[in-house]
């Protein structure tokens, strides 16, 4: 398995267009580092500067401070009075927690989209496939994962759910880490476009439970790959990783008694 190249230093963290129509700065701020620590750019253990992302964001110290409160929150930094800010390791729990509130989230969503979205919508959805097609081809997992982002996004968007994607935005930071990690190698990116597929053409079907076990079995491939990964990367994750049970086996099917 091929490690992750080396981190980009800091001044290499893409700058922001500030846009105060759109969202707080803040908030813009808060979405390029965790956009940044996601995708690697900003590697576990790394030292974050108030002062030095302020300068490269071309921002005011306080969204940056408020910044580093949000990734807090959502466990992606650590922030040691008198030592400073830390992008914290990987934690399985953390990982395997917030994949189980996205089955069950994510999994009424399907089901609730399989009752009927617009057609423009499932026209935009297949054009997220496509371009997902094209960026597997092409070996690109930053790309990739945006789109696969948007796709379920997307999804939730047009099951009129938005609000059940913001849930699922706050939980999932820890897992997305994962998730960008594993590919291509931990988790091919062709057999996800494929999973997405399956789900996709449940719900244009209308087959509500066909969507909800595509949709199950597509947010359970994290649980195959967590264990490899952190084998593989252990400098990226917290002790012990990889001796962790990522998920209890489910007990086995009760017999029916048979009337004597």
């Amino acid at each position: 398995m091929q490690r992750p190249s080396t981190p980009h230093p800091l001044g290499e963290v893409p700058p922001i267009e500030v846009s105060r129509r759109v969202n707080s700065i803040a908030d813009q701020v808060f979405r390029t580092l965790r956009s940044s620590i996601v995708t690697m750019r900003l590697t576990p253990g790394t030292a974050l500067s108030e002062q030095e992302i302020a300068g490269r964001l071309n921002v005011s110290r306080q969204p940056v401070r408020e910044a580093f409160i949000k990734l807090s929150e959502s466990g992606l930094v650590r922030v040691l009075p008198q030592r400073g800010t830390f992008v914290v390791k990987i934690s399985a729990k953390a990982v395997t927690d917030a994949r189980f509130v996205r089955e069950a989230v994510e999994c009424a969503i399907a089901r609730r989209a399989s009752e009927g979205i617009p057609a423009g919508a499932l026209a935009d959805l297949r054009a997220i496939l496509s371009e997902q097609r094209v960026a597997a081809a092409a070996a690109d997992p930053e790309q990739f994962f945006v789109l696969d982002e948007a796709f379920h996004r997307g999804l939730a968007h047009a099951a009129d759910c938005t609000y059940a994607w913001k849930v699922i935005e706050e939980a999932k930071a820890q897992m997305d880490r994962v998730r960008f990690l594993s590919l291509p190698d931990a988790t091919p990116m062709d057999h996800l476009v494929a999973q997405h597929a399956e789900v996709l053409d449940a719900v244009a079907a209308g087959k509500g439970a066909a969507a909800d076990a595509a949709m199950r079995a597509h947010l359970r491939e994290i649980l195959k790959s967590l264990p490899r990964l952190a084998q593989a990367f252990p400098e990226m994750f917290e002790p012990g990783a990889a001796e962790e049970e990522t998920e209890a086996a489910p007990p086995p099917a009760r017999r029916k008694r048979t009337a004597r």
